[in-house]
This record gives structure tokens, C-alpha cells and sequence, in this order.
């Protein structure tokens, strides 16, 4: 049977070699606060759309690890509306949407607040509106209780057996593991450093496992309070669920190699500090978004659109999946297929959209001009 890290002598008194992490986590700070300093200097409307953009992406790729895809466009309608910004073409968002939406924002909006029992239910609630997790009935804003069999983290490639990845903490277990946990990420005099403890407080959790599902989502999002706390700030301009997505497969193997090794968590430190500084490379990537839609919307100021165009427009500059063709637009705007056929018309006659290539009913269209601009200096 496997030995876990959890059922070591001294769990959970995490030990690592800080020396070797001095230079990263200097790095790291070092760019973090540059990053947050460039954006503060951004004006209010650049400013908002940017942390809009970074909130729903990391909304939406925190649930794709867990393979759940959300609707763009209804999660940052959400944020927008929580957040009291004043956005064009609001769409309403299921109630799965606004769970997650409104467990991210309250992590990283009231990140000053303690981390309870309470809050830690609610978000899990928030998550599951439905009381299931998929077909699956679970037990919801509540600790697991393993009455169905030991919590395990499987996989079950095609043709195998299943292969057993981690076996979380029994249930009876969880009140004082948690009581535990909390107590130390509430504890206000530990002096080690904010962003060590974003990654100590994911692995951790993830490591008591304590729901029946959600338990990786609320561990990324209790990682982005901590990383609210370290700048002291709630305004969001990186995404780390965005660069674990695109680590995934290191990231669950370096969670499967802790969980199974020693109290020693340099390697996974040293993993979460190098990811975190890889996110603030997506950071640049949002922000030539941010001006390309600024500098867009100041070219065409002065052209006459109707609020169907000026959402599609909005679609295409924040990343439309897959190509604009009329019978989307009709279906995206509510709007008859002729409407639709005329306001595109419209817009390739203004010289804002240009036919892709191919014809007929597979004719599509792109903006004129995707060139993001040059970065301001």
C-alpha cells in the first residue's frame, strides 16, 4: 500500500531548502511587482478591461483543467456584472456560471477576509447549485463522507485498469485536518513569504481533499488569495490557472510525486514559482489584447453601429471561437438571417469586416485588421 504524505510523522510541518528558492522567488517578486505597476499606470478603461480579461480567463481554464467547459461570453458577463463594469452585450449566464464566477471573485475581491468553514461551504455550494456533480448526486457544502468508498484520485486509460493516482485522508479525519489547514492560513504572524504560501495552501488542500468534487477549482482559487494578499491588491492582471492548463500534465505529475514523497516540498515550490512566472508572460499577452481593442474602437469612433454589430465586433476582438459567419450572427444577436446578412454587409462596406475565403454558405468573415498594435512605451 501506498505511503502518503499525509500519514508521515510531522505532517503537515513542510520543510524546504530556502536557499535554493531565493533567487526564484526574487525574480518572481521582482516581475510582480513590475507587472502591477505598468498596469496601475494604465488608464481606468484600460485598466478594467484588462483585469475583465483576466478574470474570465482564468475562470474559464481553472474549470477546463477539471474538463468543464463554461461559455465565454456568459462568464464575462457575470464577472462584469458583479464587478459593476459597463460592458456591451450582456449575456445571462446559467446558474453554474455564476457559482464559480462568484467563488472566484469572492477570493480574490475579499481576500483580506479569514478563510472559515463557512466560506469554504458557501463556495462549494456555489459551485454545485444542483446538488451533482455531472450525472453524479454528492454531498454539497459539506465535507465528504466517504460512505461510498475512499476518496482516489483514478484514471482509467481505455482497455486498463484503473490506476490508482492518490487516496486522499479518510473522512472521520477531515474536521481536524481542516481545523488544522485553516488555522494556518489564517495565522496572521507566520512570516513566510505570501507567494510560498500560495503554493504551500494548493497543495494542501488538495492534498485533504476534503469534498466530493470542486476540490481542485477551490484549491487554485484559495492560491489566487494568497497571491491577492502577497500584493495586496484585488485587481487581477495574470492568470495562474491559465498556465497550469497549459502545464497540466506537469502539474499533476508533480502533485502525484509530493503526495507520495517526503515533507521536503522544494521541487513542487520550485514548480509553482517557475509556473507563476510563466503566467506573467500571459499577462503581456492580454495586455497587446487590451490596446488592440482600445486602439480599434478609437479607430471607428465615428462610425454609426447598431448595438448587434457593436457586440459581434466586441466577440471578435476578445477571441471569437471558431469563424463569424451570418447564420452565427443571427443566432448570437437573436436576429433574422436577413438582418444578420445586412448589418455584415454593412460592415465589410465600412471596411471594418473582410470575406475569408470560400463562398456561399460557407462564407465567413474576420476583422480587417487583427495586427495587435505596438506596445506604449
Amino acid at each position: 500500500m501506498a505511503t502518503y504524505i499525509y500519514q508521515l510523522p510531522g505532517w503537515p510541518k513542510f520543510h524546504w531548502n530556502h536557499s535554493d528558492l531565493a533567487n526564484l522567488l526574487a525574480a518572481v517578486r521582482h516581475r510582480q511587482g513590475r507587472l502591477i505597476g505598468h498596469m496601475q499606470a494604465l488608464g481606468f478603461s484600460l485598466r478594467e478591461e484588462a483585469i475583465l480579461s483576466t478574470l474570465t480567463g482564468d475562470v474559464l481554464k481553472s474549470s477546463e483543467i477539471e474538463g468543464d467547459l463554461l461559455d465565454k461570453q456568459q462568464v464575462r458577463s457575470s464577472i462584469a456584472r458583479r464587478l459593476g463594469m459597463d460592458v456591451v452585450g450582456m449575456t445571462p449566464a446559467d446558474r453554474n456560471v455564476d457559482g464559480v464566477v462568484e467563488m472566484m471573485l469572492d477570493a480574490t475581491q475579499a481576500y483580506k477576509d479569514p478563510l472559515t468553514v463557512e466560506r469554504l461551504f458557501g463556495w462549494h455550494a456555489a459551485l454545485f447549485p444542483t446538488g451533482r456533480s455531472g450525472m453524479h448526486k454528492m454531498t454539497v457544502g459539506a465535507w465528504r463522507d466517504d460512505k461510498t468508498g475512499r476518496m482516489q484520485v483514478v484514471s482509467n486509460p481505455y482497455g486498463r485498469r484503473e490506476t490508482v493516482h492518490y487516496e486522499a485522508p479518510p473522512a472521520k479525519d477531515l474536521d481536524a485536518e481542516m481545523k488544522r489547514f485553516l488555522d494556518w492560513f489564517n495565522n496572521t504572524e507566520d512570516e513566510t513569504d505570501s507567494v510560498i504560501r500560495a503554493a504551500i495552501a494548493h497543495l494542501w488542500f488538495v492534498t485533504v481533499h476534503p469534498f466530493d468534487d470542486g476540490n481542485g477549482r477551490i484549491a487554485r482559487a484559495i492560491a489566487d488569495m494568497c497571491l491577492a494578499r502577497s500584493e495586496g491588491s484585488s485587481q487581477r492582471f495574470y492568470s495562474m490557472s491559465s498556465q497550469i492548463l497549459l502545464e497540466q500534465k506537469a502539474y499533476y505529475e508533480l502533485l502525484e510525486a509530493t503526495q507520495k514523497g517526503d515533507l521536503d516540498v522544494g521541487p513542487w515550490l520550485k514548480w509553482f514559482l517557475a509556473c507563476l512566472e510563466r503566467a506573467f508572460d500571459g499577462a503581456e499577452s492580454i495586455l497587446a489584447g487590451v490596446f488592440l481593442k482600445d486602439e480599434f474602437w478609437k479607430k471607428h469612433a465615428a462610425v454609426p453601429l447598431n448595438e448587434r454589430q457593436r457586440d459581434i465586433l466586441n466577440r471578435l476582438l476578445d477571441g471569437f471561437e471558431g469563424k463569424l459567419t451570418s447564420s452565427k450572427y443571427a443566432k448570437i444577436e437573436k436576429t433574422s438571417p436577413d438582418t444578420a446578412l445586412r448589418d455584415i454587409n454593412s460592415l465589410v462596406e465600412r471596411g471594418i469586416l473582410v470575406k475569408d475565403d470560400g463562398g456561399g454558405r460557407s462564407t465567413s468573415y474576420s476583422l480587417a485588421d487583427e495586427r495587435p498594435p505596438r506596445p506604449r512605451t
